[in-house]
């Protein structure tokens, strides 16, 4: 079973918890070990310059190291002479020639090697610290031990250790209480957030105000980020159910003329002329819907499925010219390519890149006013312009801020229609083949002198085997 994400705070705040209380009980338990330890050695260091010079006096006094006296030195009376010393276990030890010789207190450790060196002990397992030390005596080398209990230690660990274990599963207590509280305020937000967010699901209303978007924490950025998201979602659901109606509309009018031309051939016997002249008719609308459903098709295709490959654009705008052409023999369209645009190549679908530029001729001649059209193809920088320019009428500033939109189609545009019109779609065509291309679409007009239609693409380098 996967835990909440507010248990695996809390125990994330435990174990952190854990951790520092080890880190910070470790570091305090070493200090005062060490610092109690040096306070030991330093008082032991100083007791035993007390004692070695008593007991130097009473050897010296006892007739030196070799006298052997010393043996018989009660050593208890020597270190209870003193405040400081008298706690201490001595032992005196020299070594004449095979044979060992010592003097001790009573309380001092039996078994303890004799022939220890000149240093400072810490006995393992015994809260003991010994010093051995070198009487300046006459005689053989005579060795003074002094041992003290060095029980302070061992009952400051006992006292931390219990101290430890008793705090430690209080800390840990607290630690998820805390946790369990302070995430739950912590992801009380997320939870509102989650809320509404299911409302907007549930509501269908993608523009309602989500909660938090004010704040200007990592929360803020996730309301503002589900915000804008909601809303690219909702600007998308309206285009497509514009773009649905607009093409239940523009399918139904050719649809309609086509059922009442058939139905009115099919109503009355009529000459071999007139079935003529209505399958003609027929034809036209025919070729309606055959265009109009092509362009809805490569309007509504995927980036991703777009092919890639090599496209010379002369040729492209040449063919798209030319098809353009047998629409009206009359029609006045002339191509130009620069000298920068006579070698020029793109990466992309020649099928609508050619119906792109197709569209933008046609658009031209036919909103023209039958004026000449001149379509251009030069290189600019990284990029390739094909501009497509009439010297008809052009259009006002708020029309040409709503070209490009799928459907649309000023009122010109549909007197136009009903002369054989398109369908709103050339454009919206056009920019979408720019788009998935990585380029764009510019238009620009000045009302009463012209329109400008400028296809944009990114320049690729001609392939290997591309033309000399």
């Amino acid at each position: 079973m996967r835990l909440s994400l507010r248990a695996r705070l809390t125990l994330w705040a435990a174990l952190a918890t854990v951790l520092a209380a080890l880190l910070v009980s470790g570091g305090i338990y070493l200090t005062m070990r060490q610092l109690l330890y040096l306070s030991e050695k330093e008082q032991l260091l100083s007791s035993v310059l007390i004692v070695q010079s008593r007991v130097e006096r009473e050897v010296d006094r006892a007739g030196g190291a070799e006298s052997l006296r010393w043996v018989w030195l009660d050593l208890s009376q020597i270190a209870s002479e003193n405040v400081q010393t008298q706690n201490l276990d001595l032992r005196l030890v020299s070594q004449v020639g095979e044979q060992w010789f010592y003097n001790q207190t009573v309380h001092f450790p039996q078994g303890l090697q004799l022939d220890l060196p000149v240093n400072l002990y810490q006995l393992r397992g015994q809260d003991k610290m010994i010093a051995v030390r070198e009487l300046r005596t006459s005689g053989p080398p005579l060795m003074l031990t002094v041992m003290t209990d060095t029980g302070s230690l061992g009952q400051a660990n006992k006292a931390f250790r219990r101290a430890f274990w008793t705090l430690l599963p209080l800390a840990l207590v607290l630690a998820l209480v805390l946790g369990w509280t302070v995430s739950g305020r912590l992801l009380a937000p997320v939870r509102q957030l989650e809320v509404a967010a299911r409302e907007v699901g549930e509501s269908g209303d993608l523009r309602r105000p989500l909660p938090l978007t004010e704040q200007g924490d990592e929360l803020g950025l996730l309301a503002r980020a589900l915000q804008g998201t909601f809303g690219q979602l909702a600007q998308a659901r309206e285009r497509e159910q514009d773009f649905a109606r607009a093409a239940a509309h523009d399918l139904r009018s050719p649809l309609a003329a086509l059922t009442a031309r058939v139905q009115g051939s099919l109503s009355r016997p009529r000459s071999a002329e007139r079935y003529r002249q209505d399958l003609q008719e027929i034809g036209t609308d025919l070729e309606r819907l055959s265009d109009l459903t092509t362009h809805l098709l490569l309007l509504s295709r995927d980036p991703s499925s777009v092919s890639r490959q090599p496209v010379a654009l002369p040729p492209l705008a040449a063919d798209a010219v030319d098809r353009a052409r047998e629409l009206d023999e009359l029609a006045d369209v002339d191509l130009q390519v620069a000298p920068s645009g006579r070698v020029l190549w793109t990466e992309g679908d020649p099928v609508l890149l050619g119906q792109a530029v197709w569209n933008l001729v046609v658009n031209a001649m036919r909103y023209g006013a039958g004026a000449p059209v001149l379509v251009q193809l030069e290189r600019v920088g990284e990029e390739a312009h094909i501009s497509v320019q009439d010297e008809g009428p052009g259009v006002s500033p708020e029309v040409l801020a709503q070209l490009g939109q799928p459907f649309y189609r000023p009122d010109a545009s549909r007197q136009g229609q009903a002369a054989g019109g398109g369908h709103g779609l050339g454009l919206a065509l056009a920019q979408r083949a720019a788009e998935v291309h990585g380029g764009r679409l510019e238009l620009t007009s000045v009302e009463g002198a012209g329109f400008t239609a400028r296809l944009v693409l990114p320049v690729h380098p001609a392939p290997a085997t591309g033309h000399d």
